[in-house]
């Protein structure tokens, strides 16, 4: 792949890759869960990063049995969160801002494809001020399939208007760069909670430690005049 790659369109993640919630969800899951006298290792909550409520419901099922209230530990968790976010406020990750201030000088499209929900993934983006700073965001709720599937990220190429090989994604999370690299997109990922795999990293165009080396490997490869960079 030619270092100097093209692209037009930017994709995020939003929880683990803007937003740092992941620590906050795992926090919530854990009282939800000892709500019914249950445990969630953290080895298990992992492999929740990046599903969808389908697939998320699939992983716990399998692990304490189909008789287990998953969705109804799954609201319970869901409030939990939100008195959190709405109490102490939504943390972004460090350098987000430099980024999409970044791609705005560089007139990429921006999108957001979240395995969240519409509702609690707008007002997670609303209350980090960040909604407006997109050209289109779509949701976990919004796709048949979740992350692997690539569904969630052809949606996000369609609605702005971008071929998928001109789009590159950004994520944290094992599932998204299954799901980039399924949609036929170079995915960066940026690891949050969990390292990634061998498989994955070889998946991965590039593994940065933070957003601000994404900003950084962005600024060299698209070779943008320095004048015309933020600040």
């Amino acid at each position: 792949m030619n270092p100097r790659f093209q692209f037009t369109a930017l994709i995020f993640d939003m929880d683990g890759l803007m937003l740092d919630t992941e620590r906050i969800a795992r926090s919530a899951w854990q009282r939800a869960m000892s709500d019914w006298n249950a445990t969630l290792p953290d080895a298990l909550y992992l492999q929740l990063i990046g599903r969808d409520e389908q697939g998320t419901v699939a992983i716990l099922q399998e692990a304490y049995g189909e008789e287990f209230p998953v969705r109804q530990v799954r609201q319970r968790k869901q409030q939990y969160f939100e008195e959190d976010i709405v109490r102490h406020g939504v943390p972004m990750k460090p350098g987000l801002m430099e980024l999409l201030d970044l791609a705005d000088a560089l007139s990429q499209r921006k999108a957001v494809a979240s395995s969240t929900e519409t509702e609690p993934a707008l007002r997670k983006l609303a209350l980090a001020g960040i909604a407006g700073r997109f050209d289109a965001i779509v949701c976990g709720d919004q796709v048949q399939n979740g992350k692997p599937a690539p569904d969630i990220f052809l949606e996000a190429a369609a609605r702005l208007g971008v071929a998928p090989e001109q789009c590159l994604v950004l994520e944290d999370s094992e599932p998204g760069v299954r799901a980039a690299h399924a949609a036929g997109m170079l995915a960066i990922m940026v690891p949050d909670l969990k390292p990634p795999s061998e498989d994955v990293e070889a998946l991965a165009y590039r593994v940065l430690p933070s957003l601000h080396h994404v900003r950084a490997f962005l600024e060299e490869t698209v070779g943008a005049a320095r004048d015309d960079l933020p600040e």
